[in-house]
């Protein structure tokens, strides 16, 4: 999904998906790197159609018109190092859902639970980043509500249907409990209102740590995922604190030998207490209640988590390459990999093609794997995009009314 967010204040425009992370609520590209600039490409005086040039000669007995047609504003490259992030986020993504079949393998196991400690965590931080200007004028509101609000129902409806024609499910199709996938753009829409208040609010972070600790001490339902808007919400207004310096220093040299030990480290902790620990923490969308442990308990595993999958997120993106590949471009529709991955690992799910004896292995995790990176990669790919906007990226400006300019004040 490409969502875009306006350029203000020297940053650059850049496309981003939910996901992701960006800011559904701007033109194309969703929400990202805002003053991360850089290279430009600013078009000379004299490359500008429309535009006189200062001491450029005038044709002979030609009487020369001062130059009333503004300059058309310079197109801002943008920052390669966020589209990276998102692309290797989504394949974290489609690898983590794809091993969930494999959980009798301990390689698998200790993959599928390291993977889901930070990989949403990651999305959410890197959308909490690009939505730091967001606000409901120019058009943003509308933007939040035909690429997230659209493709929620659009995505609602079509996983409930899959199931049931698949013979799983009964046919129940509800909005208010969101289905499988879609209840990152459920939370996303939600977090992405409550931007302005947080942007108020004199220690945003703190709060929010608190809304999320206090939300799983008791069972509050399941409406909207509720547990996992508030459980998570500390992650993306961490996106919404951080500031183009905070990753600058990701990306000093020193940086990358370090995030390595600290990924390899918290793998081989993983390892270590997989077979000690309930499956549904990571799921962040339990109370203490539901997973046997008392509030005191539970908050001080919570924090943990917390801290452990901040740390995770840090090295990560400590590794991410800085310039331009061929996987690039990719990172402006993770969305689309989001959202669409679930139906092949369904499909998989529905015809036995997990039964397989060759793939309860240490060689057949490495092969779906593999699979699960292919995919992803491909489900980011124009050919997609093209095949699936109208679900992702609806035009729905016959739905609206004209936008109004604020009047001035005289």
């Amino acid at each position: 999904m490409t969502y875009t967010t306006r350029p203000s204040g020297g940053e650059t425009a850049q496309r981003t998906d939910p996901t992701a992370f960006g800011d559904p609520g701007a033109p194309p590209a969703e929400a990202i790197p805002p003053e991360t600039v850089p290279s430009e490409t600013v078009p000379s005086a004299a490359e500008a159609p429309g535009v006189a040039v200062a001491g450029a000669a005038a044709a002979p007995g030609t009487a020369t018109a001062p130059a009333t047609t503004p300059a058309p504003r310079p197109a801002k490259k943008r920052d390669p190092f966020f589209d990276n992030a998102k692309y290797f986020a989504i394949l974290l993504v489609v690898a983590g859902h794809s091993l969930a079949n494999l959980l009798n393998v301990p390689l698998a196991k200790g993959l599928y639970i390291f993977i889901y400690m930070f990989h949403m965590p990651l999305f959410i931080v890197i959308t909490g980043y690009f939505s730091r200007n967001w606000t409901f004028a120019g058009g943003k509101a509308r933007k939040l509500i035909t690429n997230v609000g659209v493709p929620y129902v659009v995505f609602e409806v079509a996983y409930s249907l899959y199931d049931w024609l698949a013979g799983r499910n009964e046919l129940e199709i509800s909005l208010l409990n969101p289905y499988y996938l879609t209840w990152f753009l459920c939370a996303l829409f939600m977090w992405r209102l409550s931007t302005p208040v947080w942007q108020q609010i004199r220690w945003p972070l703190a709060v929010a740590l608190v809304f999320a600790l206090l939300s799983y001490m008791s069972d509050i339902g399941g409406t909207f995922d509720i547990h996992r808007v508030l459980g998570l919400l500390p992650f993306y207004v961490l996106g919404l604190c951080l500031k183009p310096v905070h990753f600058e220093l990701l990306k000093k040299p020193i940086a990358r030998p370090i995030g390595a030990v600290v990924l390899a480290a918290g793998l081989a902790g993983t390892y270590l207490v997989m077979n000690h620990m309930s499956r549904n923490w990571i799921y962040w969308k339990h109370a203490h209640e539901d997973l046997g442990v008392g509030n005191f308990a539970g908050t001080l595993m919570r924090l943990a988590m917390f801290a452990f999958a901040i740390v995770c997120v840090a090295a990560f993106l400590s590794l991410i390459p800085r310039r331009e590949h061929w996987f690039t471009h990719l990172g402006a529709y993770t969305l689309y990999a989001y959202l669409l991955h679930g139906f092949v690992t369904r499909l998989l799910n529905f015809t036995g093609w997990w039964g397989a004896d060759w793939m309860h292995t240490p060689p057949g995790v490495v092969i779906v794997i593999v699979g699960a990176l292919v995919v992803g990669t491909f489900l980011c790919s124009k050919p997609v995009v093209r095949t699936m906007s109208w679900a992702l990226e609806p035009k729905m400006t016959w739905v609206f009314t004209p936008l109004r300019r604020p009047a001035r004040s005289r």
